[in-house]
């Protein structure tokens, strides 16, 4: 065989080895890319995103979209081609494993996390977006989960709305627990609740819960955390965490699929105040963002910010409203033709639009990548 056909085959050979070492040595990285976005004030799979009943509504037009990004699932593994791509595309992030899966998390745990947290994103979008129109909204302590095999299980349950603990009103959900810690283990503590039945029937109506019911339950110890005691002696449980829940004036949903997280929060917001007010918020422009928000309006960061800007251009985006806290990353890449707008709460945003919608730009707050 020439010397020259020799060193073909060989190098052939080599790269054949190459590209199959490529295709099957996987590597621990994950790729995030731009997700599908979604206009709050329209439609998803042929029904509006948000559906108010029970209050006047309003026509909105221009666009309030939420982003999303797309993440490669918990059991896949990237192999040596496709995480070079990544690297090299500007439309994608390769980032490691355990920064999307931490803990060996699974694909289902995250999905659930998620979807908890996008459920929890939804009650304080509604929450703070009825508060920014001096809606009264009201909220009271719950009980959240309780604990499988503790002096709780079966007599109190999830939703129960707690009214006291000892006789004395509780108004935080710490308020519980400090009221359950001033205890022994093994004294009584006695819980003033309305039932979660009942709870949800006055929710539907639109009304506060009514009809009290005293469940008296014996507290145990907790279990130990380090020396297991706390100021020198024991610290008293009953097995449930508290937590709030809200009653509202008239029905809102929100209907997404497929959607995780808390990011969304803010975009929900403005969805509802727009539908709930007369004229548009935008003024027809085409306006996206993203942010998670509390019961207050406070407006917080959210990850995935690059992917979202390129998903929000291509869209169709003009205008992109951005956590004040994800400001500096997203303005050292931002996409030709999107202006970013710097939001801390939901008043920040709702003002933002009302420039947007006269045409008066020049004064937006903006992002720098100082």
């Amino acid at each position: 065989m020439p010397r020259r056909t020799a060193t073909m085959l060989a190098s052939t050979l080599v790269l054949i080895a190459l590209l199959c070492a490529g295709v099957l040595i996987k590597v621990p990285y994950s790729e995030m890319s731009p997700g599908p976005t979604v206009n709050t004030l329209g439609e998803a799979r042929g029904e509006p995103v948000l559906q108010i009943s029970g209050r006047k509504t309003y026509p909105a037009s221009g666009h309030l979209n939420m982003t999303t990004v797309r993440v490669t699932g918990a059991d896949y593994r990237m192999n040596i081609f496709e995480a070079v791509y990544g690297w090299l595309a500007h439309d994608s992030v390769v980032v490691p494993h355990d920064t999307l899966y931490p803990d060996g998390k699974t694909e289902e745990e995250s999905t659930q996390e998620n979807a908890e947290e996008f459920s929890q994103s939804q009650e304080s979008a509604k929450v703070a977006a009825l508060k920014e129109l001096d809606i009264p909204v009201s909220t009271q302590v719950v009980v959240s989960t309780v604990v499988k095999g503790s002096p709780s299980e079966g007599k109190l349950h999830a939703g129960d709305v707690i009214k006291a603990v000892d006789g004395t009103v509780v108004k935080e959900p710490d308020d519980v627990a400090k009221l359950v810690t001033e205890h022994r283990p093994g004294e009584n503590v006695t819980f003033t609740i309305v039932p979660a039945a009942d709870a949800a029937a006055a929710e539907k109506a639109g009304r506060e819960p009514e009809g009290n019911e005293k469940i008296t339950i014996r507290t145990v110890k907790a279990p130990a955390e380090g020396d297991g005691e706390e100021d020198g002696k024991d610290r008293a449980i009953v097995g449930i965490r508290a937590g709030t829940d809200h009653t509202f004036p008239f029905e809102i949903d929100i209907k997404l699929a497929d959607v995780g997280g808390p990011s969304a929060g803010l975009m929900f917001s403005l969805g509802i105040i727009d539908k709930l007010t007369p004229g548009d918020l935008t003024g027809g422009k085409f306006v996206a963002g993203t942010g998670t928000i509390d019961d207050a309006g406070t407006v917080g960061p959210i990850g995935g910010i690059t992917m979202k800007l390129v998903g929000a251009r291509n869209a169709g985006a003009r205008y992109f409203l951005t956590p004040d806290d994800n400001c500096t990353s997203a303005a050292a890449d931002t996409p030709d033709g999107l202006t970013l707008v710097r939001v801390k709460t939901i008043e920040d945003a709702t003002k933002s639009l009302e420039q947007i919608k006269a045409g008066k730009t020049a004064d937006l707050p903006s992002c720098s990548t100082g």
